[in-house]
């Protein structure tokens, strides 16, 4: 039987380009994201290029009761091989004196509190398997915090640091816990944070060439391929003119 993998956030950006690498390496999935219409595109195109079996779930993983409910609906003779917690966003980029707690509110309960629910749920079927990888989708911003983005960053530190916790809570259980910490990546983040504002998302790229999704699916790919007793704990992919959270050459 194929390993399964399951992926949040997965109707666009890292988590779409991250479900079309891992049915390329004949994993089943498991998809979950908010918008049905383009899950399920996706999935009809995975099942039908690759052989593949995909499962997709819609709910907001900043809703405990949908995490337990959908999450449940998964076949429990199916071990889940690979968690991938992608599911995250940044919104609004403003001083602290200023910020909207309605962004901050969201930033937390999906980036936090929603990789908590989800990874609660499933860490226990690998518990009891005594195997599974868990992949966790941090940010160069969860160790290089930057004006402007108070509330993003502590959110991505706060990954980081339980993504460290969490490979001490699961190694007695045979379970592998890695961090991905992309730089300036071009997806719908910078649409997403400004508010479906795309004029000032692309002045974020401008003058760089960044990483892509598929970039970043092609490290976790590599990440989950190790052999069983290799763990990656932490990657840090940045574009080559980003040197580090506050310097970047535009050109």
């Amino acid at each position: 039987m194929a390993k399964l993998a399951l992926i949040t956030g997965a109707s666009s950006g890292i988590g779409e380009a991250t479900a079309r690498k891992l049915a390329a390496l004949g994993y089943d999935l498991v998809l979950t994201a908010r918008r049905a219409d383009r899950l399920e595109r996706l999935a009809e195109e995975l099942r039908t290029a690759h052989n593949v079996e995909v499962q997709t779930l819609i709910f907001d993983v900043r809703d405990e009761a949908a995490c337990e409910e959908y999450l449940a609906q998964i076949p429990a003779d199916r071990t889940i091989d690979v968690l991938v917690n992608n599911a995250g966003l940044a919104a609004g980029l403003e001083h602290i004196d200023v910020g909207s707690t309605e962004d901050w509110n969201a930033m937390i309960d999906t980036n936090i509190k929603g990789l908590l629910y989800v990874t609660r749920i499933v860490s226990r079927r690998m518990v009891a398997a005594q195997r599974g990888h868990i992949v966790n989708l941090g940010s160069i911003a969860g160790t290089q915090p930057y004006e402007n983005g108070a509330v993003y960053c502590a959110s991505k530190h706060a990954v980081h640091a339980i993504s460290q916790s969490m490979r001490s809570d699961l190694v007695a259980h045979g379970i592998k816990v890695s961090e991905v910490r992309p730089g300036m990546v071009e997806t719908e983040f910078s649409v997403v944070r400004f508010h479906g504002d795309e004029e000032r998302a692309k002045g974020v790229y401008k003058g760089v060439t960044p990483l892509t999704g598929s970039d970043i699916a092609e490290v976790i790919g590599w990440i989950v391929s190790q052999p069983a007793h290799v763990n990656i704990d932490d990657v840090l992919i940045t574009p080559q003119q980003q040197a580090n959270a506050y310097l970047t050459v535009r050109k």
